[in-house]
């Protein structure tokens, strides 16, 4: 009997509000696909860019438009702009049609992988906040890479992803597909 290869899963675990980061690198599969220093320059050239900036005031130093600088804490401009420089695209999918509509088979390969925005209670339902999930199929096996878990989860099949964002979506996530760009 031959030795069957086990595929390695990078998976990194969550540290303050860095969810955006680690999902990510998880999303990519690479330790360094994004570090804080290129999402930090990414939120900050969407504030040069930005015709409508706001001006300066002494909050600006910690809270800035697109994220937080001590905590991370990133938002979808920045996850678009992000997955715009590895030439993906980010299709928002439409909550009112529910996953079925996703084709988690994807025959032409253009689905690279999903990010879920999802709510969160922390510190006893005291903190209400939103937390960034990468989901993705690797050798024909769809993973949860959520940061918050201890490791990478395997869905059994197409059937279970479908019903896990089903769930979500009721929850009040936002689901994100990440296409390879097609010309």
């Amino acid at each position: 009997m031959a030795d069957i290869p086990k595929t390695v899963i990078y998976h990194e675990r969550q540290r303050l509000q860095f969810c955006l980061l680690h999902a990510l690198n998880n999303l990519f599969q690479q330790k360094d696909a994004f570090t804080r220093p290129s999402l930090n320059s990414i939120a900050e050239k969407l504030i040069l860019d930005d015709p409508n900036k706001q001006g300066w005031t002494p909050f600006s130093v910690v809270f800035k438009p697109h994220h937080n600088a001590f905590t991370g804490n990133y938002d979808i401009n920045v996850l678009i702009s992000a997955l715009e420089e590895k030439g993906k695209t980010v299709v928002w999918h439409d909550r009112r049609n529910g996953a079925s509509t996703i084709d988690l088979e994807n025959p032409q390969g253009s689905l690279y992988g999903i990010v879920l925005n999802v709510p969160v209670r922390r510190y006893v339902g005291l903190w209400k906040g939103r937390h960034w999930v990468a989901m993705r199929k690797i050798d024909g096996v769809w993973y949860n890479l959520d940061s918050d878990l201890r490791h990478p989860v395997a869905f059994e099949d197409s059937e279970e992803v479908r019903g896990f964002l089903d769930y979500v979506i009721g929850h009040g996530s936002e689901v994100l597909l990440v296409m390879n760009h097609q010309d």
